[in-house]
Order: C-alpha cells, then sequence, then structure tokens
C-alpha cells in the first residue's frame, strides 16, 4: 500500500458553532493522510497511477470555503470529497486543528480526527 500526505496545510475559515466564530473565523490546520493500492506501475513515472496532493489540497480548499457548525462535519465532507475524486482509496485520515478555539483559558488548539478504511466501509 502506499500513503499520500498533506501536512500542516493551513486556512482561515469561517467554521464554528457560535454564530461569533463564523463571523469572526480563524486559522485551521489540516492533515490528510491516503493510502491506496497504485492502478498501474509505480515505475511507469505516471501521475494517473497515484493520488495527486495537489487535488487532495484542492478538495481540502473548497471543503474550508463552506462554512460548518462542527469541524466533525468539514472533516466528513473532505473524506467524501476524496472518496469521490478516487475511487481506489482504501484508507483515509482526516485531522482538523482549530488554532486558538474561542475558550475562557489559552489553548493552542481543538481538534478532530477521522479515519475512513474502506473495508470495513465505516468511520472509525
Amino acid at each position: 500500500m502506499i500513503i499520500v500526505e498533506l501536512h500542516g496545510a493551513e486556512f482561515f475559515a469561517r467554521h464554528g458553532f457560535y454564530p461569533e466564530e463564523q463571523l469572526l473565523g480563524c486559522k485551521f490546520l489540516v492533515d490528510i493522510s491516503v493510502g491506496f493500492i497504485p492502478i498501474g506501475e509505480l515505475n511507469e513515472d505516471n501521475l494517473a497511477n497515484t493520488v495527486n496532493y495537489e487535488q487532495l489540497y484542492a478538495i481540502v480548499n473548497l471543503q474550508m470555503q463552506q462554512p460548518k457548525k462542527l469541524i466533525e462535519t468539514l472533516a466528513q465532507a473532505i473524506i467524501d470529497g476524496i472518496k469521490k475524486q478516487y475511487t481506489f482509496i482504501e484508507t483515509i485520515t482526516v485531522t482538523i486543528k482549530k488554532l486558538n478555539p474561542p475558550l475562557k483559558g489559552r489553548v493552542a488548539h481543538s481538534g478532530v480526527i477521522i479515519t475512513y478504511n474502506r473495508s470495513e466501509n465505516e468511520i472509525q
């Protein structure tokens, strides 16, 4: 199995449960890891035989522009977009960190991790 990853993709977005969060927005960091069996031979040096991390970024970027109340919902939308683009994906892990969440004390980030596994066809 091959793993393709993006780490620390940074976005300013307006996700949050409270109206103030959606109005003010904040920074988010997104990590993605996708596992798959290559479609063709890797020694063909063909991008069509693998997962294009530029396309992964585009999927995340699109979802980050669509405000959600829960980052769990956001992570699931990213997973759904990846599954739609790359039907041969076996596993997907999406980590979203909300930097400096609006809490009463200093917190570096809040976050969520969602993992999809095709063989189990469910979120873990």
